[in-house]
């Protein structure tokens, strides 16, 4: 198979493209005229634009704005494209935009990734600068609009969307960054604490990341190679060590791979690209929208949203969590999602409650009321929640320690015990039950683990069944007491929620769900951060040593006869790059730095493994 259609289907698990809204015979050119403009910036520097303006709808509209890295297209005045959302938005009569950003597709200039915010007191461009001089332009220049702008994205775009709200144009008025690329390094996309998502990374930058040559659709001269029939795990581990991906297969067309290799610390490249702690000086309210089952940037919406409350008081802002995989918001099919039915439509009852209340009140001034502070959907009991704060205050803390014989207890160990496993880089630990898939899926966020359960190099640690419904919600804190033969190892924390041996329901896809172990979240840690992601410490040989962080927000109910399960390993392969249990930078290691490692759980009075959940009543 060769890369390039490997490519397709890979890249859409980050761009999410819009569609017109399900009605029969609809089309967009019939009810909309659409404007291409080359909009200057400040320096000088043009970026393409195209807007689609209402014919049916008399008056004047706000303008909704996306700004894109992926394609504003389609190009020319008789090509059009369909927009997402509530359908309401096109009968309102909205005027929709699509920009490329700065260097990309039709847009002048130098394109940069994840491009920094400029410093107090520099002068320059950076996004923020973009999008208030493109703001700027449509307000003067658009016809029937009404001095309101919407600026709104996913993914990508949702970080164009956030960063957009920096230092705003006093006519940008409702922001909506949504799955918003936040942080490369901490929790999203590329790396989660520290740990770098090989899978994503090189699948994404192989079609993503070339220089661009030129205006027009094509960015550049993609690497060309094949990958074979085997599946990812066998690419990925046959490929070796991290300089291999460079040298066998990008051979230097991919600068941002090297970029991505020249910083394996939190070091001041990677701190200047953290949105959250940029968005200051936000002056338009601001929902913030993600998935409990994104793969991709959970981390970022929620630690975008807590940012944004705390830096900018007095702003309005809301954050929206369901239960969603990348970008599921903004399809019509809200009600299923793998195994799962969460009994509702859940895409298109946010799209029409919140999103579309969201923008007619702050774009229209209509007298509705403002969404929840935070809009949550709680899985297990399959309902929306609404609460004043994100984590509520009402939340009791509630530890489990692991136990003897896989047990897991709220009560604190009073003997001494521990548990070990052998990791092995040369037969990593799957993050699939199927190590032949050729590619990432969505559905790993909430897989049946049953068959990892089985494994030698998994431990695994389940409570009693529930006696009635109990509710988690909020961060889960993690803290490991561990020893390592190495001096340096990963740790893969999953947390599951064990159905019933007796349940009869049966999944959408015809699964029986008796017994199924269901991921509710996991997350990765490199142990060599574990005192600090800017300067990393070796593991003692042997002597046992805290890990502690934290796995993304919950909001679940175990249902009476369920039972919580804690899985730990050390690989999450190949979704995550191999530790080689040695001390080295990882980004420039050779295949002999990678050496077997005893890893061992420490569960005794002096080192109480454990995991922290909020809990609700």
């Amino acid at each position: 198979m060769r890369l390039t259609s490997y490519l397709i289907s890979s890249l859409a698990l980050f761009a999410v493209v819009g569609s017109s809204y399900a009605q029969s015979g609809y089309r967009v050119e019939d009810h909309y005229t659409k404007v291409e403009y080359m909009i200057p910036m400040r320096d000088g520097v043009k970026l393409y634009c195209q807007v689609y303006i209402p014919k049916d709808v008399p008056g004047t509209h706000p303008i909704l704005m996306e700004r894109t890295p992926y394609n504003a297209g389609p190009h020319g005045p008789t090509s059009f494209r369909g927009f997402r959302g509530s359908p309401k938005l096109e009968e309102k009569g909205y005027i929709f935009a699509f920009t490329d950003v700065r260097g990309h597709y039709y847009s002048e200039g130098d394109y940069v990734n994840i491009r920094p915010e400029l410093h107090p007191g520099e002068t320059g461009i950076d996004e923020s600068t973009d999008t208030y001089d493109t703001v700027d332009f449509l307000i003067k220049n658009v016809p029937n609009n009404n001095q309101a702008v919407g600026l709104w994205g996913i993914s990508y775009p949702g970080f164009y969307a956030g960063v957009g709200a920096i230092h705003n144009h006093p006519a940008l008025k409702a922001v909506s960054p949504q799955a918003p690329v936040s942080n490369w390094f901490i929790g999203d996309d590329f790396h989660h604490n520290g740990a770098f998502f090989l899978q994503d990374a090189f699948d994404f930058l192989s079609g993503f990341g070339t220089v661009r040559k030129g205006p027009g659709p094509s960015l550049g001269d993609r690497p060309q190679f094949e990958r074979g029939t085997q599946g990812a795990y066998q690419f990925f581990l046959n490929t070796g060590a991290l300089p291999n991906f460079d040298a066998n297969y990008y051979k230097g067309a991919i600068p941002f791979w090297k970029d991505l290799m020249d910083h394996p610390t939190y070091d001041q490249w990677w701190k200047d690209r953290s949105l959250p702690d940029h968005m200051m000086d936000v002056h338009c309210a601001v929902l913030t929208v993600g998935g409990w089952f994104d793969a991709e940037d959970m981390w970022g919406a929620l630690n975008l949203s807590k940012q944004t409350t705390r830096q900018n008081p007095g702003t309005p802002s809301f954050l929206v969590m369901g239960p969603w995989y990348h970008g599921m918001w903004a399809s019509k099919s809200g009600q299923t999602f793998g195994d799962l039915d969460f009994g509702q439509n859940t895409s298109v009852w946010y799209q029409d409650n919140v999103e579309f209340p969201f923008f007619e009140k702050y774009l229209r001034g209509q007298n509705v009321a403002p969404p929840a502070k935070a809009t949550l959907f709680e899985t297990g009991a399959n309902q929306w929640r609404q609460f004043g704060e994100w984590p509520p205050k009402e939340l009791t803390k509630t530890d489990f320690y692991f136990g003897p014989k896989g047990s897991l207890t709220t009560t604190r160990p009073i003997d001494k015990g521990a548990d070990s496993y052998i990791n092995d880089p040369a037969r990593p630990t799957p993050y699939l039950e199927k190590p032949e898939t050729p590619r990432r899926t969505r559905e790993y966020m909430i897989d049946d683990q049953r068959w990892a359960q089985k494994r030698w190099d998994v431990l695994t640690y389940a409570a009693d069944p529930v006696v009635s419904d109990a509710r988690v919600a909020g961060p889960v804190d993690v803290n490991l007491w561990v020893s390592t033969t190495g001096t340096d190892a990963d740790f893969v924390v999953k947390v599951i929620d064990v159905w019933p041996s007796d349940a009869r329901e049966v999944s959408p896809k015809g699964v029986p769900m008796a017994g199924y172990q269901q991921e509710l979240r996991a997350d990765v840690f490199r142990g060599k951060f574990r005192n600090s992601y800017t300067t990393p410490q070796p593991f003692v040989p042997g002597a046992p040593t805290l890990v502690h962080f934290r796995l993304n927000d919950l909001l679940h109910t175990f249902k009476a006869g369920h039972r919580l399960m804690v899985q730990i390993q050390s690989d999450w392969f190949p979704l995550v790059d191999r530790n080689p249990n040695s001390f080295v930078n990882i980004n420039t290691a050779k295949d002999s730095d990678f050496q077997k490692a005893t890893i061992t759980l420490y569960r005794d009075p002096a080192h109480p493994s454990r995991l922290t959940f909020g809990t609700l009543k």
